[in-house]
């Protein structure tokens, strides 16, 4: 025979402040798990919607990021005469030769000097990535000293709004214009013209090649035949990949730290929520014994103990996920380990993380809750009655 589900309701109910402070705990144990598993997938996510899925990214081979990659004019000028390119419009071959450069500009709200990302881009740059669009003023004219900026470098650095100057690489350069880039990675870049970013640098190769493929299932091919030429050192990948693999470092130090910071504070919450059932045991220790008296089996004293626990954990699970979700809100900005230069995101609050933080609130109550429960259920019916 089973205890009804209003008992163990009632019961909660009337330990009202340790019932609160216990759920509380657990929220914040939460809190933490699931920010973190926001603040791994907003990464993800920024940089997973950077690239697009039928684009191509060639860079050096085993350089890892665009920054220290370099591809000379023989080898990208091979790259764009591959078949697999789609052609534009206009009779060309869809591909963009970049070039990346780190400069430096004050942030707004501490004048500290962090590192950008610069894109000197080719007259493709902006068919290969619809997501781009001019929110204010224009594009940069070919041949000029005018740069864009993404929408996260106007809101958090000094001097990059429309009109303003920037001085970089030895030359003066003219915001005419603002992008937003529906959260991707390039909102946190400046765009220029490729052929003038490689005067001012003194360099004479690009960073990468990007290009359209006439279908995404041609990758192979085409990454076969360049990454198999003797002349060529290149690595081929999907520019959704590419950018993937650009998050590796940063989202397994955060997972880690996130992972850990969680176990350790879990483990307080645990034994939060073992305290206050071990002390429901042993104030109702005469309520149990007259359960057990009316017939009730041990096993439905310990699902009923342990159902109590399980609620304390799935209203702290609630708690937990209602304070993480305001946190969408909040935009943060870090450096990004393969590329050295700041990133802009937010955290982003998914199904998934919803339903892996609902599973460890009620592992935590499961857990701090299952010894007091076998304690509970393992009392006898004498026993029981006469400590009341």
């Amino acid at each position: 025979m089973a205890l009804p589900f209003a008992y163990t309701l009632r019961n909660l109910w009337t330990r009202k402040l340790t019932t609160a402070l216990t759920a509380g705990g657990m929220a914040l144990v939460v809190f933490v798990f699931a920010a973190v598993q926001m603040l791994d997938t907003g990464l993800r996510q920024t940089l997973i919607a950077t690239g697009q899925p039928d684009n191509v990214h060639v860079t050096r081979r085993a350089s890892g990021a665009e920054i220290s990659s370099v591809v000379d004019r023989a080898q990208a000028a091979v790259v764009e005469t591959q078949p697999e390119i789609a052609i534009g419009g206009n009779g060309l071959r869809l591909a963009s030769k970049e070039v990346v450069v780190l400069i430096t500009l004050p942030k707004r709200d501490s004048g500290v000097a962090t590192n950008v990302t610069t894109r000197g881009v080719g007259a493709a740059a902006f068919e290969l990535r619809p997501q781009l669009r001019i929110i204010e003023g224009r594009l940069f004219k070919p041949g000029s000293t005018e740069v864009i900026v993404g929408s996260s470098i106007a809101q958090r650095f000094e001097g990059a709004a429309v009109g303003s100057l920037l001085r970089f690489g030895g030359r003066e350069w003219r915001v005419v214009g603002l992008f937003e880039a529906r959260g991707s990675a390039y909102d946190s870049e400046v765009w220029a013209d490729a052929d003038q970013l490689l005067q001012s640098f003194r360099r004479n190769a690009w960073s990468a090649v990007v290009a359209r493929l006439t279908d995404p299932a041609a990758l192979d091919a085409m990454k076969t035949r360049l990454e198999n030429d003797p002349r060529l050192t290149l690595d081929v990948k999907a520019e959704r990949e590419f950018f993937e693999d650009q998050s590796k470092a940063l989202s397994n130090f955060i997972s880690y730290l996130g992972l850990t910071l969680s176990v350790i504070f879990s483990v307080g919450a645990m034994i939060g929520a073992m305290i206050t059932m071990y002390a429901a045991v042993a104030n109702r220790t005469g309520e149990i014994g007259t359960l057990r008296a009316l017939g009730f089996r041990r096993t439905s004293i310990l699902a009923t103990f342990l159902l109590e626990a399980v609620l304390l954990g799935v209203v702290g699970g609630i708690a937990g996920l209602m304070l993480a979700s305001l946190m969408q809100f909040i935009h943060i900005s870090t450096l990004n380990w393969q590329s050295f230069s700041e990133l802009a995101f937010s955290f982003t609050l998914t199904p998934r993380i919803i339903m892996t933080s609902m599973l460890f609130a009620v592992l935590m109550g499961v857990i701090g809750g299952f010894l007091p429960a076998v304690r509970a259920a393992r009392l006898g019916i004498v026993d029981a009655l006469r400590a009341s």
